[in-house]
């Protein structure tokens, strides 16, 4: 979704609607700002680090068996 928006003589911006409907935004959220050469980059804090993360990367280990990969890496130690 592309949008142009204007910023106000208080440097301040609204997010259009449409955007804030699409990622889930309401009053009270928090974003985190950040940037990146000439570019803005907001993201929603989540209410929980924990849950958010929960499940990162769990592809990676897809098709592994935990316990032969720590033995593995046990007798790699040795």
């Amino acid at each position: 979704m592309l949008t142009t928006i204007k910023v106000t003589k208080k440097s301040q911006i609204v997010i259009p609607k449409e955007v804030r409907k699409a990622i889930g935004i309401s009053e009270g959220d928090e974003l985190i700002v950040d940037t990146d050469k000439e570019k803005i980059i907001l993201t929603v804090k989540p209410k929980s680090y924990s849950k958010r993360l929960k499940g990162l990367h769990k592809d990676v280990w897809k098709g592994v068996d935990p316990k032969k990969y720590v033995k593995g890496e046990r007798e790699s130690w040795r």
